[in-house]
């Protein structure tokens, strides 16, 4: 790597991950068995000159990318800079949807509510092909948390997977900037960790839609099983787009 590698931390993990496992920073560092810069954006700290960096993670994140912080239109300014530049991004989760917004895509919240658990995500034809997924099979095993989606991708993206809840569950814009909207970085420990958090959430919406919350939730528990997928494309994605570089 040819200078710094920065993880762009635009929110915190649950309490109940924190306690049990660490941080974003914490996870993504046993992901990626690499060191990096840690940027905590949403907490003040000042973004850094994008020339020069070897890459970019952009995390997940309790926000939305429509809501007003000053911090979040200063963060998509500094991704849209450093694809300007071919610096190699990551986006995952919100960092996914606020790549996707920064390079004039649109995200909004989902019509079919949070999507959480361990769930199923098939690769598109271009998703089979590409480096990010190089050694996965054709349908991923992967950890979810979210309720925002992408319903329009930036202006030459191509979509690499999806699934019936979300269509767009990743996407590549040429060969420097890939994103993916669930989190490679979770394992079935930390997604269980997630669900303790925000149970009346999906309790509430179940009960909204008209469904039983107590089987709402009981279905994302039973749902939540280990997989090495996320963590394969988290190594995928240092080979061939940080350290290829």
């Amino acid at each position: 790597m040819s200078g710094p590698l920065v993880l762009l931390k635009t929110g915190d993990a649950v309490p109940q991950v924190q306690q049990a496992r660490g941080d974003f920073e914490v996870l993504f560092r046993e992901g990626l068995g690499v060191d990096f810069e840690l940027v905590e954006v949403h907490k003040g700290d000042r973004l850094p000159l994008a020339r020069g960096l070897a890459g970019v993670v952009v995390t997940g994140s309790s926000a939305s990318v429509y809501d007003p912080d000053d911090w979040i239109a200063e963060a998509a300014g500094f991704v849209l800079g450093a694809s300007s530049l071919e610096v190699p991004i990551l986006g995952v989760c919100f960092g996914h949807q606020l790549v996707a917004d920064a390079l004039g895509g649109q995200v909004v919240k989902s019509p079919r509510g949070r999507e959480m658990g361990t769930v199923t995500v098939a690769l598109t034809a271009e998703g089979r092909a590409d480096p990010l997924f190089e050694g996965l099979p054709d349908l991923l095993q992967v950890q979810e948390s979210h309720q925002d989606v992408v319903v329009r991708l930036p202006p030459g993206a191509v979509r690499l997977a999806g699934n019936q809840h979300t269509e767009v569950q990743a996407f590549a814009l040429g060969d420097h900037v890939r994103a993916v909207q669930f989190h490679p970085e979770f394992d079935a420990a930390v997604g269980r960790g997630y669900l303790a958090a925000p149970d009346d959430l999906v309790a509430a919406e179940a009960e909204a839609r008209g469904d039983d919350p107590e089987a709402a939730v009981a279905a994302v528990r039973a749902s939540i099983r280990d997989s090495d997928h996320g963590r394969t494309l988290l190594r995928n994605w240092l080979d061939a787009f940080v350290k290829a570089g």
